[in-house]
């Protein structure tokens, strides 16, 4: 009967694994495609023949090598901003008594529900009367002012961690600060990198900040270098699903380093409440 069961599960989670797989087999094959296969109806799931014209095309139709350094570049200070500001707030609320404590964190929770969207104008204007737009600079400030969700995550994992770390320490001598450094930050490894991953995620991906901030083609990310294999009367798919693999191996790869972290991460997160 277990076993069974056991088979149920597996055979379930394949099922659905399927609906993620298949989308990434076939933008995979795409990219190995002419551009009359791509319209061939029905849908070829293998090309004739493998074709590499599309890969050697991204070079020649975008700046691809600049759009990945742009994109690297934000990339990095994002996830640079959220692991120095993010666990200092996580840890002040998890770990500090001060007034004002709970109510502050439920307004952080709540930011958390609000919409892009709906902050987006608002957003744009302050940048704008501090003539940041054209920049990088809007699209990395502000995940040095902390991200809520990130800030949740990490405060689940400090409230899940016993106090007696924190007493001994105490009776060292040892400052608030040098507690958080030197005993809180070192355990919470697995969480900031869940952070880690989830911010590299969110940069490396991110299109409507980068379509709204940035105004000269030399500044464009990855993303918003895909838009330009489409024109109005044409899609060059070969070669746009060739870009969308290559954008997609950095994210691979750093989740296979770091899954087993990565997994560590989020269950601790949800320890206490």
């Amino acid at each position: 009967m277990l076993r069974k069961y056991h088979l149920s599960v597996q055979l379930s989670l394949i099922l659905v694994s399927l609906f993620f797989v298949i989308p990434f087999y076939f933008m995979v094959c795409t990219s190995f495609k002419t551009q009359a296969e791509c319209y061939v109806y029905p849908i070829t799931w293998l090309p004739e023949h493998f074709n590499l014209r599309g890969y050697r095309d991204i070079f020649g139709m975008i700046p691809f090598g600049r759009y990945f350094l742009n994109t690297s570049y934000i990339t990095v200070l994002n996830v640079i901003g959220v692991v120095c500001c993010c666990p200092l707030a996580a840890y002040s609320f998890a770990r500090l008594k001060w007034r004002g404590r709970d109510p502050l964190f439920f307004v952080t929770l709540a930011v958390m529900m609000i919409p892009y969207q709906v902050i987006m104008v608002p957003i744009f204007m302050i940048f704008s009367k501090l003539k940041l737009v054209g920049t990088f600079w809007p699209l990395i400030i502000p995940q040095y002012f902390g991200v809520p969700f990130y800030i949740f995550l990490l405060r689940q994992f400090f409230k899940g961690l016993p106090k007696d770390l924190e007493d001994s320490a105490r009776i060292d001598g040892c400052s608030e600060f040098r507690i958080f450094l030197k005993i809180y930050l070192p355990i919470c490894k697995p969480a900031v990198l869940t952070i880690m991953i989830f911010q590299m995620l969110s940069s490396w991906n991110d299109f409507n900040g980068p379509l709204i901030y940035l105004q000269r083609s030399e500044m464009y990310t990855l993303q918003l270098g895909l838009q330009q294999f489409k024109t109005a009367h044409l899609t060059y798919w070969p070669p746009m699903m060739a870009a969308a693999v290559l954008i997609s191996l950095p994210i691979i790869l750093v989740f296979f380093i770091a899954q087993k972290r990565f997994i560590e991460g989020i269950t601790f997160t949800g320890i206490k409440g």
